[in-house]
Parts: structure tokens; C-alpha cells; sequence
């Protein structure tokens, strides 16, 4: 095991940095950033919320968009391709509101 996988370990265990959500149905630890997003259409300018996470690939080998996730009681649909972290430890994961 690489220096790289022990550090993530240890951050996916940490109760302040990570936290459990359902994937598909199956608990697993993910670091979630919600930040709200500005989209733009023609002239209008609206704000939406988004949800950002951060999965260890040995969790979860192979991610798809469609994949439904909840957290803190919201459930989010995988977006776009998940992407690989330069280690192939970490899968980073675009969602939207299901």
C-alpha cells in the first residue's frame, strides 16, 4: 500500500473531514462539498445547489452517471464521467438534485 492510499485512509476515517452516504443503496465514506453554482441561460442567471463527492475507487470500482446517491437525507443522480485522481485512488464525482 502507498504512502498516498494510508494518508486517504486515514482522511476517509476522520469523523470531521468525511462522511457516510448511501450509494446505490450501500453505505460509503465520501468527502462532500455542496458549493451552489451559477448557471447561465440566454440573459438569465440562476443559482443552483450541487453536490460535489469524493469516493475511495476500492468503495466503489466503477461509478456511472445515473448512479443515485443520498446524503443528509438528499438524493443525487451521478452526472457526466467520474474522474480518476492522478494516484487511481479517488474517484471525484459531479452530481445533481435527483
Amino acid at each position: 500500500m502507498s504512502a498516498f492510499a494510508d494518508a486517504f485512509d486515514d482522511l476517509f476515517a476522520d469523523p470531521n473531514m468525511a462522511v457516510t452516504v448511501s450509494y446505490q443503496g450501500r453505505p460509503v465514506r465520501a468527502l462532500v462539498r455542496r458549493p451552489d453554482r451559477e448557471m447561465e441561460f440566454s440573459d438569465i442567471t440562476f443559482h443552483t445547489s450541487t453536490a460535489m463527492l469524493e469516493i475511495r475507487r476500492r468503495d466503489v470500482p466503477a461509478p456511472q452517471a445515473g448512479d443515485i446517491i443520498i446524503h443528509d437525507g438528499d438524493s443525487f443522480v451521478v452526472q457526466g464521467e467520474p474522474r480518476l485522481d492522478a494516484e487511481r485512488l479517488i474517484w471525484t464525482l459531479d452530481t445533481r438534485p435527483a
